[in-house]
C-alpha cells in the first residue's frame, strides 16, 4: 500500500441499532499503516465495539488530513507535530486522548557495516548511516515513521537527499513494503518494533532501540464535526478501556511489551483552540474510562 492508496476494511459490530430500528450509520475510523500492520487493528473486530466501524487505513498525513477534511469521526495517528498542525491548531479536534505507546528501532543486516549496534544514541546511529553511505531506505510518505526519521536525520546535522545521495531511497511504500525492499538491499530502515517482529521471511536485524527519542506515542482524536455523533464519543471511551486493555498485553519475542500506557499517565483533554460543555463532558467521560 502507497500513500495513494487508503485500505477500506469494513467491520461489523454485534446488534448495534438506532432508536427506530434502522442500522446506525459506522463510525469512520482512520488509522495508520503500523496500526494495521502490528496486529492491533485485528483486535478492533475481535473485541465487537458498540457500532459499527469502517476503518479507513493509510500514512498518517493522509488520515490527518482527511480528518482535517471531516471525512472521518476518530483518528489513531503517531505523527505528533503534524497532528498539531492539522488537527489541533486549526481547532479541528474536539477530543485528544494519549492512547499507548510502543517503540522505534533502528533495524538493518547482521553485518552493521555502519556500527549502528555500538552508537550512543539515535542521532549517532543516523549519523554513522551517512558517514559510510550505508543504504538506507526511507518510506518517504509522510508516515508518523517517515516524520519521526527524518526528525532523527536533522538531530544528527545530516540532510539526505535521494537525488544527490544513492545511498538513501525512498521508497513510498508502507512499513511492510519498505522493510522489504531494505532486507533485499541489504540497507537500514527505521521500523515499528511491533510490525517489524511480526513479519516473516526477512533477515534483518533490530540493531538500536536505546533512546528515548525512540518512542513512538499513538493518540486518539475526535474530530469536531464528529462531536455531535455520539457513536464518536462511545467508540473513544471503548477504545481506551477495552482496546486498550488488550494492546497493553500483546507481548514482543523476549516477553517485551508491544506497547505501553504513555508516561506519566494523561487524560483526554479538550484541545485550547476548541472546547464547550459537551466536550467537556466527553473527556472526563473518556479519562474515567482510562482508569477503570
Amino acid at each position: 500500500m502507497t500513500q495513494r492508496t487508503l485500505a477500506l476494511i469494513l467491520m461489523s459490530a454485534a446488534q448495534t441499532t438506532c432508536a427506530r430500528g434502522t442500522q446506525a450509520a459506522p463510525l469512520r475510523l482512520g488509522t495508520t499503516t503500523t496500526v494495521e500492520q502490528s496486529g492491533a487493528l485485528a483486535l478492533v473486530d475481535s473485541l465487537h465495539p458498540p457500532m459499527p466501524v469502517r476503518v479507513v487505513v493509510g500514512a498518517s498525513g493522509t488520515i490527518l488530513r482527511s480528518a482535517a477534511a471531516g471525512d472521518l469521526d476518530v483518528v489513531v495517528t503517531h505523527a505528533p507535530s503534524l497532528e498539531q498542525r492539522l488537527l489541533v491548531e486549526p481547532g479541528r479536534a474536539a477530543l485528544r486522548c494519549p492512547f499507548v505507546v510502543s517503540r522505534f528501532a533502528i533495524v538493518g543486516p547482521a553485518a552493521d557495516p555502519a556500527g549502528v549496534a555500538s552508537a550512543g544514541s539515535a542521532a549517532d546511529a543516523f549519523r554513522r548511516i551517512a558517514n559510510v553511505r550505508a543504504s538506507f531506505i526511507s518510506r518517504g510518505d509522510s508516515s508518523g515513521t517517515h516524520i519521526k526519521e527524518l526528525f532523527l536525520w536533522k538531530t544528527a546535522g545530516v540532510i539526505p537527499d535521494g537525488l544527490r545521495n544513492s545511498w538513501y531511497v525512498q521508497a513510498g511504500g508502507d512499513q511492510a513494503a519498505t522493510l522489504r525492499i531494505a532486507d533485499e538491499r541489504a540497507a537500514y530502515a527505521l521500523a515499528d518494533l511491533p510490525t517489524f517482529t511480526r513479519l516473516q521471511g526477512i533477515s534483518l536485524r533490530a540493531l538500536f532501540t536505546a533512546d528515548t527519542v525512540l518512542g513512538n506515542p499513538y493518540t486518539l482524536y475526535v474530530i469536531r464535526s464528529a462531536t455531535g455523533n455520539t457513536g464518536a464519543m462511545q467508540f473513544s471511551t471503548w477504545a481506551l478501556g477495552e482496546w486498550r486493555t488488550r494492546l497493553l498485553a500483546l507481548r514482543l519475542p523476549g516477553d517485551m511489551p508491544a506497547f505501553v500506557t504513555p508516561l506519566p499517565p494523561r487524560e483526554c483533554t479538550v484541545p485550547v483552540a476548541w472546547g464547550g460543555a459537551g466536550a467537556a463532558r466527553a473527556a472526563r467521560a473518556a479519562g474515567a474510562a482510562a482508569e477503570r
